[in-house]
């Protein structure tokens, strides 16, 4: 990738991210800042690296991406900050969720669809392009089993794929994750060419 193509890539990455952030934050009635955002070009078969490794325990929330191309976003956690983020979404004091139950699923599917939908909006408006997330589904497993999900259908046509760490703080609490934004080979190619026409 060339300096003037990642260039626009990340800057639309960060856009979307603060958008999706924005939609969470009227969702729980929070705000919440994104502390640090950074985008990583990464081969496909280390993205759970991001992660801590294939092993780590993993809450992950997975929405496909249709439209002018198509594409994957995935979030992902650790079990404790999953558990804090249906907290902040019922309304609950942190620390009250002490395991996912369906109630739970059902909340982090809402974050997913909010997310998804903020995110893939500020892009489109952007880009002009129509970019639609598939239903969430909330996925409880290691980490190197959940991102298979997604890593295999990406191999199919590229061996690197791009990585947006992030980190929130909410409640005065600094809160870390990992927002897989996995664009396929076609819908990366689709943005960029979209925003030198734009």
């Amino acid at each position: 990738m060339s300096e003037t193509e990642f260039g626009p890539w990340s800057e639309l990455v960060q856009l979307g991210t603060k958008k999706a952030m924005q939609g969470l934050s009227e969702m729980i009635g929070a705000d919440i800042e994104v502390n640090d955002l950074e985008l990583k070009l990464v081969p496909v078969t280390e993205v759970s690296n991001a992660f801590g490794g294939r092993d780590e325990d993993a809450v992950g929330i997975y929405l496909s991406v249709s439209g002018s191309a198509d594409g994957h976003l995935m979030l992902m956690y650790e079990p404790r900050i999953a558990l804090a983020f249906v907290d902040l979404l019922m309304g609950q004091p942190i620390s009250t969720t002490d395991s996912l139950d369906g109630m739970g699923r059902s909340a982090l599917g809402e974050m997913g669809n909010i997310i998804g939908a903020f995110f893939l909006g500020a892009i489109a408006d952007a880009t002009g392009l129509a970019l639609s997330p598939s239903p969430p589904s909330v996925m409880t497993d290691m980490a190197g089993a959940l991102l298979d999900v997604v890593s295999a259908d990406i191999l199919l046509t590229q061996d690197e794929t791009y990585v947006a760490e992030a980190s929130f703080r909410v409640h005065g609490e600094d809160i870390n994750g990992v927002f897989m934004v996995m664009p396929t080979q076609e819908l990366f190619e689709t943005i960029v060419n979209s925003t030198k026409v734009a």
